[in-house]
């Protein structure tokens, strides 16, 4: 992997020296089907011509490209010796031209990592399907170029493929003589470039939008899943999400979208959630729901619709220089995802799911030694790849919500229509968007930058109240504390509720102010002489990115009437600073889960409640004190199994009640049920025990050694899919033998003939929480095999096995000082791989501290 790095400053030079006025990219996928070659990896041929121009004639730079070889390569008419100039990942370019033409003839691989062109086989007919995913640098691994962001150009691809295929790229296709040809695209950076090829089932449509000067815009819309997820694939969901989003965002970025049609791919093996690849979107295809999933799921899958829509403009038509702006597309189309979720789709509690779910990942990201300004340091493409994060995306997306309460929707808005307009196919820095923000808002946006954007860590804001001796608050005022080694306390909009609990016994907001806070105190004048509370809420709404704390009276009115909260917004802020105290060890993890257990089946939202069957799952699993962990755990599956009981039949409470259920499993009562369920000898009145149901309910009596191989073979029997397979590889892992984790752990760490998916499956079956012993051994081959795995593994599946098999289940004072061991003994290695273990050495040191607090309470 160190070989194919690119770093900020050479990626500079060259920006500096070149400009590329077009690719033509030619590739014969025609050896993606037929027999296996045998020795070396499966090939396709890939020819591409690249036309640009060098500021400095007589200059050197060179081309991107990782290929397993290379036929031929010319620069200007000239023929070079590929030996010479191609080193396996570059191509040098010597004595330019003012004008230049480079021509690459190269046999690429197929990848089975899902970086580059991804070549996967459905074990249910035999059919092979191709996609390509690029971000941040792949299309190099697919055809030559010059892969930066900032050297956009426009690209005609044409294709030729097996007979009876579709090919899409990004622009509009047709098939002549053979061969797909494409229409050229606008100028774009090259890894949002895109080839979808195969046997895909394929659905149709179109929006049509008339603007106010009589001009219209017609879209053709379409959308592709693998021919065995054809019966299960709900299309007419998916436009009408896309035309709701096309809609909303003609009517608030008043810029047309620029990139003709709108195909939107649902691909196999995907490792990520989706890729805005203009013209032609991919997603992972477990969007596609094979069996019954809640609301959440639907939301989820509309959000990340809405997410890569933004992009075409936040993203596709203005892109950032380098990585250190990747804020500048992922924050954007962050907040815009859940923003047009609730302005223009049927998901009106999106804001509930953002400050529940997105907030968390972002809350854990800034509390981990790796957290980074949301402008972030971006020094290479390994940098690059990590910064994918929870900061860049949900911080981010947090941070711009907080940026519309200080500015106004509208100057906000505004700004964003300028940006497009003035940088539409260019790239920019932060200071572009600033300017434009500071022309709308007339308001100096340096400050607000440097304290949300150029610098890292979470605040916490905690209420303080003084009441007077007639019973009515003398003094509310808001601390703002900082880590210690994030020490920036920053300007805060915020919205302070004051609540109580009525005569029928709920609790009601009677009081709302916004504030202004700033500094270490801040006292909110306007509520002195407000009725005395019973809970504060210092973040209400949801206005502004910080950790929510409690004083002692809403915290103890929290324990006995959380459930009771009527607003369901206000209800999640509570569930999440809850968990947040308890993530910090200010809350005993027994506390947590007692509150899920009394509270969580009166929650009406659904993605709440899935996010607090997670969350309580962790608390048992990481937090809570190991001689009760036992007890706790039991508690759980007891709790589980009431709901489940409790939820109405065939409601999607009961659904993640079941799923909940399955996961907590842990006396042999429970895995009676699941077998009874399992055999149809046992019902849950209006529960359906799906296909997808079935997985879930067997990888607990795998884990527990109720299921053996022949068991799970006759259930892949019924499921010979490719979903099938991925559960079958995670249960078969999940069995509690030496010998099924020494097989494991070799398929993974000790092979690469793994695709990502099945890595990705082995490993979440390897590492199960009632197996810490029996896993203990593999701490220390761990550490033994992580430099050797990141170093010749692609970084993909390099990121898998090292966060995936880190021991975070040994969760002592000797896997610490393991860890420290390792990152004091390897102190040169790759800063990426470094990252991961200092990451998973925090959350292992967390849980420690958790523990202790766990403990400390039986004290």
């Amino acid at each position: 992997m160190p070989g194919e790095n690119l770093s900020r400053d050479e990626a500079r030079e060259r920006a500096a020296l070149l400009s590329v006025d077009g690719y033509e990219v030619s590739l014969d996928l025609r050896s993606a089907v037929g027999e296996d070659p045998g020795d070396g990896p499966r090939t396709f041929r890939s020819v591409t011509t690249v036309r640009f121009r060098c500021n400095e004639p007589g200059a050197s730079s060179f081309a991107d490209l990782i290929a397993p070889s290379v036929a031929a390569v010319s620069l200007n008419g000239r023929d070079l010796d590929p030996g010479e100039v191609f080193d396996g990942s570059r191509i040098t370019l010597e004595d330019l031209a003012a004008d230049n033409e480079l021509v690459v003839d190269a046999q690429c691989a197929y990848s089975r990592t899902g970086e580059g062109l991804h070549r996967f086989v459905d074990p249910e007919d035999g059919e092979v399907y191709l996609y390509t995913q690029y971000e941040p640098a792949d299309a190099r691994r697919v055809f030559a170029n010059f892969e930066q962001p900032d050297l956009k150009a426009p690209y005609r691809f044409e294709v030729r493929a097996p007979e009876g295929w579709t090919v899409w790229s990004n622009g509009a296709g047709e098939q002549t003589d053979g061969v797909w040809r494409f229409a050229e695209t606008k100028p774009v950076s090259t890894y949002i470039t895109c080839v979808v090829a195969g046997p895909y089932h394929y659905v149709t449509d179109s929006y049509s939008r008339t603007f106010s000067d009589g001009t219209t815009l017609e879209i053709p819309l379409g959308a592709l899943c693998r021919k065995g997820l054809a019966p299960y694939f709900d299309a007419d969901d998916v436009f009408l999400v896309t035309k709701q989003g096309l809609d909303f965002f003609h009517d608030h970025f008043d810029y047309p979208y620029p990139f003709g049609k709108y195909d939107q791919a649902f691909v196999p093996e995907y490792n990520l959630g989706a890729m805005e690849n203009p013209g032609l979107v991919t997603f992972r295809e477990e969007f596609i729901f094979r069996g019954k999933v809640t609301q959440a799921s639907y939301e989820g899958r509309a959000n990340v619709i809405l997410h890569e829509m933004a992009h075409m403009w936040f993203g596709d038509l203005v892109t950032m220089e380098w990585w250190d702006d990747l804020w500048l597309k992922e924050s954007f189309a962050d907040f815009m995802g859940a923003f047009s979720l609730v302005g223009a789709t049927r998901f009106a509690g999106g804001w509930i799911t953002f400050a529940n779910r997105r907030k968390a990942w972002a809350y854990r990201a800034d509390q981990l030694p790796s957290t980074h300004p949301i402008t972030a340091d971006i020094r290479d493409l390994q940098d690059a790849k990590l910064n994918f994060d929870g900061i860049t995306y949900a911080k981010g997306a947090s941070v711009l919500k907080q940026l519309v309460a200080y500015v106004g929707e509208e100057a906000f808005l505004e700004g964003a229509r300028r940006y497009f307009k003035r940088h539409a196919y260019g790239n920019t820095r932060l200071g572009d968007l600033l300017s434009a923000l500071e022309e709308t808002s007339g308001r100096d946006m340096s400050a607000w930058s440097r304290s949300w954007l150029q610098t890292a860590g979470v605040n916490a804001l905690t209420p303080q109240v003084l009441l007077a001796a007639d019973g009515r608050v003398e003094e509310l005022a808001v601390v703002q504390e900082a880590a210690e080694a994030y020490p920036e306390l920053r300007p805060h909009r915020v919205a302070v509720g004051l609540y109580r609990v009525t005569d029928d016994g709920t609790l009601e907001r009677y009081a709302r102010v916004e504030s202004d806070v700033d500094g270490p105190r801040t006292v909110v004048a306007d509520l002195a002489g407000a009725e005395t509370p019973d809970l504060v809420l210092v973040n209400d709404d949801d206005l502004t990115y910080c950790k929510t704390r409690f004083d002692t009276t809403s915290l103890a009115t929290l324990r006995d009437h959380l459930g009771s909260v009527t607003d369901p917004l206000a209800r999640a802020l509570c569930w999440s600073a809850l968990w947040n105290m308890t993530r910090d060890a200010l809350l005993p993890a027994r506390d947590f889960v007692d509150l899920v257990l009394r509270f969580g089946g009166r929650e009406s939202e659904i993605g709440v409640v899935q996010m607090l069957h997670a969350w309580a799952e962790s608390a048992v699993t990481h937090y809570t004190a190991p001689a009760r962990r036992e007890t706790a755990a039991a508690l759980l599956a007891e709790g589980a199994r009431r709901e489940l009981y409790a939820a109405g039949p065939g409601s999607e409470h009961q659904l993640a009640w079941a799923r909940f259920f399955a996961r907590t499993a842990t006396t042999e009562a429970d895995f009676e049920l699941l077998r009874d369920l399992l055999a149809g000898t046992a019902t849950v009145e209006g529960l359906d025990v799906d296909q997808e149901l079935r997985w879930v309910f067997l990888e607990p009596l795998a884990a527990h050694g109720g299921v053996d191989e022949k068991a799970l073979a006759e259930e892949l029997a019924r499921d010979d899919t490719a979903s099938g397979k991925r559960h079958q590889v995670r249960c078969l892992a999940a069995r509690p033998s030496e010998a099924v984790k020494a097989q494991a752990w070799a398929q993974v760490v000790e092979s690469d003939a793994l695709s990502n998916a099945m890595v990705e499956a082995t490993i979440a079956g390897f590492s199960q929480g009632s197996q810490r012993e029996l896993i203990a051994p593999y701490a220390e081959k761990y550490f033994a095999a992580i430099e050797r795995v990141w170093a010749e593994r692609s970084i993909q599946i390099g990121m898998h096995v090292v966060q995936g098999l880190f021991p975070s289940l040994q969760q002592s004072k000797e896997t610490l000082d393991a860890t420290d061991a390792w990152l004091d003994a390897h102190k040169e290695a790759a800063p990426a791989l470094r990252r991961l273990v200092l990451e998973s050495r925090d959350d292992l040191a967390r849980a420690l501290r958790g523990q202790a607090c766990d403990e400390a309470a039986d004290q």
